[in-house]
């Protein structure tokens, strides 16, 4: 793959969702063969949101709580604090990923680090994501543009999980959801957050630069 362009790595803080998505889809729709990837991590102030080809059926109960129809795959899902949202901006040509294997990056990224926590985990092929047990414990969706993607990866750590009742998680019915503090309430947002940045490097092929 020859010398790769240095890692950006940004961390948000909590941020509105249309704003972060306004400035991936400016970041990957200016890019060139110079610009370097970078992965953003943000929470999200309480937003569900819909796939391009998401079915509305799947809000049962939306609330107060905004609805955002976005351009990335999959269904509906819910954001809120407490949940770290990372967002891998990369040139997927210059990496050499497709994009099933970007997908099985990102979930074995999670899987490493729950590993390191006890926390036993596994993705499945049919519905993607991170799961523990029958439980979602993180959810993914893309969007590939140019050879390059935006979105991706929402894990949940110590956030109020009763949204999700609102929906049909990621599209399937009565789906349980869960998080990192109902297994190891003893790690701080930061260090998971530190956690997943170190996993996705390694199985991203990202440099330490």
């Amino acid at each position: 793959m020859g010398d790769l362009a240095p890692l950006q790595i940004r961390d948000w803080g909590l941020a509105p969702y249309a704003e972060v998505w306004e400035a991936m889809r400016a970041y990957t729709d200016h890019r060139d063969e110079e610009t370097p990837d970078a992965l953003w991590f943000v929470q999200h102030p309480p937003v569900y949101t819909l796939g391009m080809h998401a079915h509305p059926e799947h809000i049962l109960a939306a609330g107060a709580i905004p609805v955002v129809h976005t351009d990335r795959g999959g269904q509906v899902t819910y954001h809120g604090p407490g949940q770290w949202v990372v967002y891998p901006l990369l040139d997927l040509r210059r990496r050499g990923f497709g994009i099933r294997s970007l997908v099985s990056a990102l979930e074995q990224a999670v899987v490493d680090m729950l590993a390191d926590y006890a926390i036993e985990a596994h993705a499945r092929r049919e519905a993607p994501g991170v799961y523990v047990g029958h439980a979602k414990i993180a959810a993914l969706g893309l969007r590939i543009r140019r050879s390059c993607s935006y979105h991706g990866l929402a894990v949940n750590v110590a956030m109020d999980l009763a949204p999700f009742a609102g929906i049909n998680p990621c599209g399937f019915s009565g789906l349980a959801v869960t998080q990192i503090q109902a297994f190891r309430p003893d790690l701080s947002m930061v260090q998971v957050r530190l956690d997943l940045e170190s996993k996705l490097r390694q199985t991203l092929r990202l440099p330490l630069v």
